[in-house]
């Protein structure tokens, strides 16, 4: 679990950076190599590998050399630790709005009952 956390948080890192999500965003178009990727970014190369060492480690990305070119492609498995993460984060937060919104119907029974208008209806009635 701790090892599934500590990947979820690497991939949350990565993914908080603009330039990577573009280069994220890049990669579900194919494969590209390095230079092709920095290209739309104004920065020296070692700043745009760091960036793409980011992704590596998170394993957004998988890249592999041929002679001097770097290709880089996306690995779209490592996104499904946050996918698990976000389904159980809706789950729960479903579950609490359900709770929630069985209190509000209960209390508005509990006024109806007790003889006291709801506020929506004092507004229809006055003028």
């Amino acid at each position: 679990m701790a090892n599934q956390l500590s990947r979820l948080d690497q991939v949350f890192a990565a993914l908080a950076d603009p330039t990577r999500r573009a280069i994220v965003m890049r990669l579900c178009a194919g494969e590209a190599s390095v230079g092709e990727l920095a290209d739309p970014f104004d920065m020296a190369l070692p700043s745009f590998m760091k960036h793409i060492h980011v992704l590596e480690t998170s394993g957004l990305l998988l890249s592999e050399k041929s002679g001097r070119v770097r290709t880089c492609r996306l690995s779209p498995d490592a996104l499904l630790g946050a996918e698990d993460w976000f389904q159980q984060q809706r789950a729960i937060w479903e579950a609490r709005l359900d709770r929630f919104e069985a209190y509000v119907m209960k209390l508005k029974k509990e006024r109806e009952s007790a003889g006291k208008p709801s506020r929506t209806s004092k507004r229809k009635g006055a003028k």
